[in-house]
C-alpha cells in the first residue's frame, strides 16, 4: 500500500472509531435519561397466596408495620411472619422489591425518638440492621404526622427540624449496613416516606428531606373521613365542582409538592383500595360535600363490588371533573367513596402526562381478584 493510502486508510479507521464511540457514549447518555417505567408500590399488611398471580406487576410491596419501641424499630412475632411471607414471593419474582414500613396512624414513638442524637441513631441503626436480617430492600417512614397530635400520639414544635435530622440519619444507617451487605447504585436499600398534603406537611421541611429520599407516597386518599365535616371524594384526583375551595385532591397534592422543588419523578400519587361509607347525608348532589349524622365505616373493594355496587338501592355514579365513582342510596341516604377501575385509569393516566413516579395503594389485602392491581398496570404499562 503506497503511503497516501495507508493514511487515508488510517484516517478511516480513526473517523470509523470516533463514530463508534460517540455512538456508545450517546447511548449511555440516552439510557441514563430516558425516564423510568412508572412504579407500581403496595402497602400489605399480609398476604393471600391467590393473588400471586398478580405479582409480576408489582415493583414493590411495603409490609405494614414495624413500630417505634424505646426509640427502637421493632417487629413483634407475628408482624416477623407476616414480613417473611412476603420476602419469601422474592425466590420466585427475583424481580420485586420488598420494603419495612415504620409507623402508621396512631403509631407513637417518633417525636420522642427524633428529639435527641442518641434516639435518633437508635431509631436509624436498629431500622437498617431490621432489613439486613430480614432480606427486605428498603424502608417506607409512616410518621401520621410531624408537628400533629390529632391520633393520639406525641407532637413537639421542635418535629419540623428533628424530622429532617432522623431522615439524615436513617439515610446514613442504610448506606452504611448497606455497604456491608455489598448493596449499591441501583440496588441500595431505598428510603421513601408517606407523606400527606396540605396542612399536614406543615411540620416537615420537604426540601431538605428530598436529597435523601428515593421517593414520596403520597397519600392522596382519606381527604374525607369520619373527622371531616363533609362527604366528598376521599381518594379525587381532582377537585369536583360541589367541593370547598380548600378541597384536597391528588392533583393539587402534586402541585403543592412540585411547588417544594420534589422532581416529579419522585412523587407516586395514592390509590384506595377501599371505600367510605356515611349515613344520614343531605340530599343535595347525591350527597357529595354535603353534612352527615354518622360515619358508618371502611369497605375493602370486594365487599363493595359484590354487595354495594347498583345493589341495595346504591346507584354508582360518576365525577366527570373530579374523575371519581361515588355511590348514592337516595332511600337510605347513604353516601359511599371509592376508587374503581375507571378512576384509577384516569390516575395512571394523569401519572403519564406529567411524568410522575408512579402509583401506589393501601391496600394490597383489600384486592383478592387483583381486578384493581390490573387495571393500574394495563394504565401504567
Amino acid at each position: 500500500m503506497r503511503l497516501p493510502d495507508m493514511i487515508r486508510s488510517r484516517r478511516r479507521s480513526a473517523g470509523a472509531l470516533l463514530g463508534l464511540l460517540l455512538l456508545t457514549a450517546s447511548c449511555i447518555v440516552a439510557a441514563h435519561d430516558a425516564p423510568r417505567q412508572p412504579r407500581i408500590v403496595g402497602y400489605a399488611t399480609g398476604w393471600n397466596a391467590a393473588q400471586e398471580r398478580n405479582v409480576d406487576q408489582l415493583d414493590m410491596l411495603i409490609f405494614s408495620f414495624a413500630k417505634v419501641s424505646d426509640d427502637r424499630v421493632v417487629l413483634d412475632d407475628d408482624a416477623a411472619q407476616r414480613l417473611q411471607t412476603l420476602v419469601a414471593l422474592k425466590e420466585r419474582h427475583p424481580k420485586l422489591r420488598i420494603a419495612i414500613a415504620i409507623g402508621g396512624w396512631g403509631a407513637g414513638g417518633f417525636s420522642e425518638a427524633a428529639s435527641t442524637e442518641a434516639g435518633r441513631r437508635a431509631f436509624a441503626d436498629t431500622a437498617a440492621e431490621l432489613l439486613a436480617m430480614h432480606r427486605a430492600d428498603g424502608l417506607d417512614v409512616d410518621w401520621e404526622y410531624p408537628g400533629f397530635d390529632d391520633a393520639g400520639i406525641k407532637a413537639s414544635p421542635d418535629d419540623r427540624e428533628n424530622f429532617t435530622r432522623l431522615i439524615e440519619a436513617v439515610r446514613a444507617s442504610l448506606d452504611r449496613v448497606g455497604a456491608r451487605e455489598g448493596r449499591s447504585g441501583d440496588n441500595r436499600y431505598t428510603l421513601s416516606i408517606a407523606v400527606a398534603d396540605g396542612r399536614f406537611v406543615r411540620d416537615i421541611d420537604i426540601a431538605a428531606v428530598e436529597p435523601h429520599l428515593d421517593w414520596f407516597n403520597l397519600m392522596t386518599y382519606d381527604f374525607v373521613n369520619s373527622m371531616t365535616p363533609t362527604t366528598g371524594h376521599h381518594a379525587g384526583l381532582h377537585a369536583a365542582t360541589q367541593a370547598p375551595a380548600d378541597a384536597r385532591s391528588a392533583d393539587r397534592a402534586v402541585r403543592q409538592f412540585l411547588g417544594f422543588g420534589v422532581p416529579a419523578r419522585k412523587l407516586l400519587i395514592g390509590a384506595a383500595f377501599y371505600g367510605r361509607e356515611f349515613g344520614d347525608v343531605q340530599p343535595r348532589h347525591q350527597g357529595r360535600y354535603q353534612s352527615f349524622g354518622r360515619y358508618v365505616g371502611e369497605h375493602p373493594w370486594p365487599k363493595l363490588k359484590a354487595e354495594y355496587v347498583d345493589k341495595q338501592g346504591y346507584v354508582r355514579h360518576w365525577d366527570e371533573t373530579a374523575q371519581a365513582p361515588w355511590l348514592w342510596n337516595a332511600e337510605t341516604r347513604h353516601f359511599i367513596t371509592y376508587d374503581d377501575p375507571q378512576s384509577l385509569a384516569a390516575k395512571a393516566a394523569f401519572v403519564k402526562a406529567q411524568q410522575l413516579g408512579g402509583i401506589m395503594y393501601w391496600e394490597q389485602v383489600h384486592d383478592t381478584e387483583g381486578e384493581l392491581l390490573d387495571a393500574l398496570a394495563k394504565g401504567l404499562r
